[in-house]
Formats: C-alpha cells, sequence, structure tokens
C-alpha cells in the first residue's frame, strides 16, 4: 500500500481525529499540528494503538512564525504532503457591533489567513496533492451571535474558490466542506461521516464545494 501523506493543522478530538483515522487506515501517514503538546501526545497514542503511524508537531496556526516552523518540521520527517486538512476555526460568540477590531482580526487570523500560510508553505512539497478546507454553514446563512465566526466561514470559502482557480493549472486540487449543521456523534453530522466525506473528495477531486447536510 502506497504510504502518503496528511497534514492536519488545527488537530482535535473530532473532525480531525476523525479524518486522521479514516486516512490513516488507507495507509496515510499522519502529520498533526495543534499548540497543545498533551493533546498531541494523546493523539498520537490513539492512532498508533490502531495500528497508523501518526506524529504531532507543535504549532499555533493564528501566528505566522510558529505555523511555518511546524510545517518546516512535518516536510523535514516527512519530505512531502499529499493532503492537507486545515481544519481551525475561531469566533466568540457575538453580535457584529459587540466585536472589537482586534478581536475580528485574532479570529481571522486563525480562521482564513492560518489557511492560507499553510497552503504557500505545503504547496512546494506536493505533487498533484490535495488541499481540503472545513467550510461551515454560516458561510451561507451567518447568524447574528456568531458573527465573528460567520466572516471567517464566509472567508474559508472565498479562499477555497480563489485557490482552486489558481493552483488547479498546477494539478491540485482545492475542496471546502460546507457543513451546514452542528458535529455530533450519532447523527447524520457525526465526525465520522464527515470524515468519510473528506476522503470521497480526496478520492474524486471534482467538486470546489461540496454541502453537507441531511436531505
Amino acid at each position: 500500500m502506497k504510504e502518503n501523506v496528511l497534514l492536519i493543522l488545527g488537530a482535535g478530538p473530532g473532525i480531525s481525529l476523525s479524518t486522521a483515522k479514516k486516512f490513516g487506515k488507507k495507509g496515510f501517514k499522519i502529520a498533526l499540528v495543534s499548540r497543545r503538546i498533551d493533546a498531541l501526545q494523546k493523539y498520537e497514542e490513539e492512532l498508533q494503538s490502531e495500528g497508523i503511524v501518526a506524529k504531532g508537531f507543535p504549532g499555533d496556526v493564528s501566528s505566522e512564525e510558529s505555523l511555518k516552523a511546524a510545517i518546516e518540521s512535518v516536510i523535514k520527517e516527512y519530505g512531502k504532503i499529499d493532503v492537507l486538512l486545515y481544519n481551525a476555526a475561531a469566533g466568540r460568540p457575538g453580535k457584529p457591533t459587540t466585536l472589537s477590531m482586534d478581536d475580528l482580526i485574532k479570529d481571522f487570523k486563525i480562521s482564513v489567513a492560518g489557511a492560507l500560510t499553510s497552503v504557500k508553505e505545503v504547496t512546494a512539497y506536493m505533487e498533484n496533492g490535495t488541499i481540503l478546507l472545513t467550510g461551515g454553514g454560516l458561510a451561507l446563512y451567518p447568524y447574528v451571535d456568531y458573527a465573528s465566526l460567520a466572516i471567517g466561514k464566509a472567508g474559508i470559502r472565498s479562499l477555497a474558490y480563489s485557490l482552486h482557480q489558481e493552483l488547479s493549472a498546477k494539478g491540485i486540487y482545492v475542496g471546502t466542506l460546507t457543513i451546514k449543521g452542528f458535529v455530533k456523534e450519532g447523527t447524520y453530522y457525526s465526525a465520522e461521516n464527515i470524515a468519510e466525506t473528506f476522503y470521497n473528495m480526496y478520492e474524486t477531486k471534482k467538486e470546489v464545494e461540496v454541502i453537507f447536510e441531511e436531505k
């Protein structure tokens, strides 16, 4: 089985870990980036217990310097990246007029700017690679009490479309999964179902945007 490398930025216990397991069981080596070293160790152990090659790399997606250093460490370890999943997002609750400029910019750095930095860093190490961006229904239907998160999801959606236009000529597929619901185990919106859809996007490499919603 060919050993490809999946890099997950914004590693966490839900979508990220389930996607790591899905790709890992298909023969991928998994690189995880998160700020918390203790959490990374826990994810490593859980994945390794299922026979998946996985390693954590500490990094902060809100810091360009930290993010670049983490990705550089991944490249040194594996030499390439075949699939990038950007699953980081931030959005403190609040109506638009309650947000300060600094708060909005901090959230945007995590939700969108970090994704762009990541893409710019990994594309040089991709050959016919795949970039997957976690989107959300708030990009299509903003909700007043989550204005910052809605702006972030609208930004990641726009970024996905523009990156697709730019990078498809280089043989790199860019896709965003717009999740129109709250992630919850035991429902259609389970992390496992989302991971399955991400893997299908990787395999088919067709649509720029896949709408994930229960019919």
